[in-house]
């Protein structure tokens, strides 16, 4: 016979587990007290790495059942869940989520849902590079500046290329200019290119 699992995770110690309980409950699930892992731990850190779900994982045998009320639950975003859900599967144990109605992520019709949702999240990554790059062009055509100001103005700048002509070494200019030996090097290199 199957044992039934259940983990519960919130992301700060301000939040309570409670409600995700009450859910599963609610949704028919007999949970044993230590068959239910409780876990206060940030959804940016991957499952694998969280110490009630590894817990978990070493109680867990094939046939057994993991319930979860949100896909969110196990892992930072959709492809660290699908990593997870596939794991269990390898492991022979079932996944089932509540909030899409209660479907067995490890089944054909759960694989289905999984692959969507990894479209779903890949699509909206890519959304968000595209309009990341289109922000970056449009702030570059208006003249923005990326990155560190440059160390030296443009002036100091000519005065280096001018002492560098007259054979004055990188470590004495580094000193005088009160910076590094890779900026005067930078420097020397951006010279020799644009002529």
């Amino acid at each position: 016979m199957s044992r039934v699992f259940a983990y519960c995770r919130v992301s700060t110690t301000d939040q309570t587990t409670q409600n995700q309980s009450i859910e599963i409950k609610a949704a028919g699930f007999a949970i044993e007290a230590q068959r239910l892992i409780e876990e206060s731990i940030s959804g940016s850190v991957a499952a694998k790495e969280r110490p009630g779900f590894t817990k978990l994982i070493d109680r867990m045998e094939s046939g057994d059942i993991l319930v979860v009320t949100k896909l969110d639950r196990l892992g930072r975003n959709a492809m660290d869940v699908r990593t997870t859900v596939e794991q269990l599967s390898i492991w022979g144990v079932r996944v089932h989520c509540l909030a899409l109605g209660g479907v067995d992520l490890t089944s054909p019709a759960g694989k289905m849902t999984m692959q969507v949702i990894a479209a779903v999240a890949e699509f909206e990554r890519d959304l968000l590079i595209e309009r990341t790059q289109s922000g970056i062009n449009r702030a570059k055509a208006a003249g923005k500046q990326f990155g560190r100001p440059p160390v030296l103005n443009m002036t100091e700048r000519a005065v280096v290329i001018e002492r560098l002509a007259a054979g004055i070494n990188i470590s004495e200019l580094a000193r005088e200019f009160k910076t590094t030996r890779q900026t005067i090097m930078r420097i020397r290199e951006a010279a020799l290119t644009s002529q």
